[in-house]
């Protein structure tokens, strides 16, 4: 058992063609923002159309280039899908296998939060809608906030 590591099993497929995808075993990783796939796996998505590149921090510090395409149905196997982007990125395989990330964008929209205690994702009942008030109540605030910290 690895002390401290989440897997989960997850299903990829293309959003434009559901018969083109994955399966895979994929790490939790709530440092990272995306799905972040191998770009040695890309084709089995089929064709996602020209992304975007992107600089990204990987967890040692190191700056490399990612691939974020989409738009892709992805589901963590317990949970429902969602329709989102994945990031590919030049990986380098440990032991023989890839090792694919689930981050917190991804977490949020299938309603999955990560249970420290017993290692393992479990349901969010409720997400998260909060706002103050109406838009122009909070425009007012804002406004007023020089004069309140007595700037003005």
């Amino acid at each position: 058992m690895n002390v401290g590591r989440i897997i989960a099993s997850v299903t990829i497929k293309n959003a434009a063609d559901l018969s083109q995808g994955l399966r895979c075993d994929a790490l939790v990783d709530t440092g990272a923002s995306h799905m972040v796939l191998p770009s040695a796996w890309k084709d089995r998505l089929g064709n996602l159309g020209r992304g975007i590149e992107i600089e990204v921090e990987t967890a040692t510090q190191e700056r490399v280039t990612a691939e974020i395409c989409g738009p892709v149905q992805i589901q963590i196997e317990g949970f429902r899908h969602i329709f989102s982007e994945v990031a590919f990125v030049d990986m380098s395989p440990a032991n023989g296998e890839y090792e694919p990330l689930i981050g917190y964008i991804v977490l949020e929209q299938s309603q999955a939060a990560v249970d420290m205690l017993g290692h393992r994702l479990v349901p969010v009942k409720y997400m998260d809608l909060k706002i103050v008030g109406p838009i122009s109540r909070q425009q007012e605030l804002v406004s007023r906030l020089p004069e309140c910290l007595g700037i003005l």
